[in-house]
C-alpha cells in the first residue's frame, strides 16, 4: 500500500502560497518541512506548488503520492540521540513545465501565491543568451522565473499588491542579488516594458539567504526495513539531520508572513546575512 491521501487520514489541503523550483531531497527536508510545521501550528495555512527544474525529476512520484512523503530527522538534541518520523503534508502538487508549460505559467495567475523558493544547484542562477521570450519552456531557472513574473504582472495589471517574496536557497554568494540581476537581464534582453522592470524592482523582494541542514536523502539500503516499520510504501522517503538554520536577509515585515521563528524553528531574519 503506497502512501497517499487515502492512506494518510490526517491529509489536509491548504491554499497554494508557494511556488518552489526544485523537488529534490534538500528542499523537501528543509523548506517544505518548515511550512508543514507552520501549518501544524496554525501560523501559515499554505501549501507548495513544486516545479520540476529539469526534464527528469520527481514530480510524477510526488503527484502519485498526493504530495506526501515521509521525513526522518535524526541527530543529537538536548544532549540525546533522537530519531523521528513524520509525513509531510505541505506540497499540493507538482508540475513538469517540460510537459505542460502553460500549467506552470497559470500558477502566476493565482490570487494566493506569495512566495518563490528555489534550489536549482549552484549553476542554476545563470543567464543563457539562447533563451527567447516565446520559448515554451524556458530552460534556465531565471528565465522561467522572469516569464512567471511577467505573466503575473500582466494578469494583475501591474498591481502593487501582487509582488512576490523570493527566497533562493542556492549555495552561491548573495544569491538573492544574483537572481534579481539575472531576472532584470532577461527583462532587458527580451525588450520587455520598462514598467515591468519597475514592478520587479519595487513590488518584489529578492532575499539573500543562507541555509544549513545535512540531508542524506532517500535511504536506499534501509528503505525496505523502514517501509515495513511504517506500514506503507514510500518512494520519496527523505532523511536529514535535526539541526537546521535559515538566515534570511530582507525587510523585517517578511517574518510576519513567514513566521517560522514564532514556532521555534531556527529561522533568522537579518539586515545583513554576512554578519
Amino acid at each position: 500500500m503506497r502512501l497517499s491521501s487515502k492512506v494518510y487520514k490526517d491529509y489536509k489541503r491548504y491554499p497554494e502560497k508557494v511556488v518552489q523550483f526544485g523537488e529534490g531531497n534538500f528542499l523537501r527536508a528543509f523548506a517544505d518541512w518548515m511550512i508543514d510545521e507552520m501549518n501544524g501550528k496554525g501560523v501559515f495555512d499554505g501549501s507548495v506548488v513544486v516545479v520540476q527544474p529539469l526534464r527528469g525529476g520527481l514530480v510524477d512520484k510526488l503527484n502519485e503520492q498526493d504530495g506526501l512523503y515521509t521525513l526522518i530527522l535524526q541527530g543529537i538534541k538536548d544532549g540525546k540521540a533522537e530519531r523521528s518520523y513524520k509525513i509531510v503534508n505541505s506540497v499540493s502538487r507538482g508540475i513538469n513545465p517540460y510537459d505542460d508549460y502553460e500549467a506552470f505559467l497559470k500558477v502566476a495567475e493565482s490570487e494566493t501565491i506569495r512566495f518563490v523558493i528555489s534550489n536549482t544547484t549552484e549553476a542554476g542562477i545563470a543567464f543563457d543568451e539562447n533563451e527567447t521570450f516565446d520559448a515554451t519552456p524556458h530552460n534556465s531557472f531565471p528565465a522561467k522565473l522572469t516569464a512567471f513574473m511577467y505573466r503575473r504582472y500582466k494578469y494583475f495589471n501591474g498591481s502593487s499588491y501582487k509582488g512576490l517574496i523570493i527566497l533562493p536557497c542556492e549555495l552561491i554568494d548573495r544569491n538573492g542579488e544574483k537572481l534579481k540581476e539575472m531576472v532584470l537581464k532577461y527583462v532587458d534582453y527580451w525588450n520587455l516594458e520598462s514598467e515591468f522592470a519597475d514592478w520587479v524592482l519595487e513590488r518584489n523582494v529578492f532575499c539573500t539567504t543562507l541555509v544549513d541542514r545535512i540531508v542524506t536523502g532517500y535511504p536506499k539500503e534501509d528503505a525496505l526495513a523502514i517501509e515495513k516499520e511504517l506500514g506503507y510504501e514510500d518512494s520519496l522517503i527523505d532523511v536529514g539531520e535535526i539541526f537546521h538554520l535559515w538566515v534570511i536577509e530582507g525587510p523585517k515585515w517578511i517574518e510576519k508572513e513567514f513566521p517560522a521563528g514564532k514556532i521555534g524553528l531556527n529561522v533568522r531574519f537579518v539586515e545583513d546575512e554576512s554578519k
